[in-house]
């Protein structure tokens, strides 16, 4: 007897048991899929739970996203944050900006997220502030960059998060050589395992998740 793909059957039960995403997040899925080029960049809904999650269970004054696009993890980011808190979220595609501040203003975090446009390496020096949670998001081939640059601005026992560590598989597998983004996050990978200022996991979530932990 075939069985259906165990991880199929694992997200279909874990979305059933899932609080449902807010009209907003849906709205701003369903737009930034029809509009927007490659809208598969956008954060799942499952993905956005999680971020929600633990941005609420710190409960930051300061978080700092590396790349904006249509705003949803943003908004998911923002959820958590402590009363007074700020977000500053990044995204080099100016083209972006409407809609992300469209779904930011109607989910009334307007005064909650900073946003910034333009290169997230230039960008991240000039930010005049500690961050209590970062979540990185961006160009693949810059994680090493942007974490190196946020090391800085984080004190002991804040936390990064970033994402795509599995890409799509491809880092475990020895048969995949010498594709740029693949390569990419094996190097941000083992650049953060070598890191003896932090401590980190991968988390088996969706196209992983690498949670950093500043010691």
């Amino acid at each position: 007897m075939e069985m259906d793909n165990p991880n199929s059957v694992s997200n279909s039960y874990i979305l059933a048991h899932t609080s449902l995403e807010s009209e907003v997040l849906q709205k701003l899925h369903r737009e930034t899929w029809a509009k927007v080029y490659a809208p598969q960049m956008i954060a799942s809904h499952l993905q956005g739970s999680l971020l929600r999650m633990i941005s609420y269970m710190i409960r930051p004054q300061r978080v700092l996203e590396v790349g904006t696009f249509t705003g949803y993890s943003a908004i998911c980011l923002a959820a958590g944050l402590a009363e007074g808190g700020k977000l500053h979220t990044i995204e080099i595609n100016r083209e972006l900006e409407e809609i992300a501040v469209r779904y930011i203003t109607e989910a009334g975090l307007e005064n909650s997220i900073v946003r910034h446009y333009g290169e997230a390496r230039n960008i991240i020096p000039a930010l005049d502030c500690l961050f209590d949670l970062v979540y990185i998001d961006a160009c693949k081939e810059q994680y090493i960059d942007f974490y190196e640059l946020i090391i800085p601005k984080l004190r002991s026992g804040d936390f990064i998060l970033a994402d795509n560590a599995l890409w799509y598989g491809k880092v475990s597998d020895p048969s995949v050589v010498n594709e740029k983004d693949t390569d990419a996050i094996r190097s941000f990978n083992n650049h953060v395992q070598r890191d003896a200022r932090t401590e980190n996991m991968i988390l088996p979530f969706e196209d992983g998740i690498m949670l950093i932990r500043k010691k």
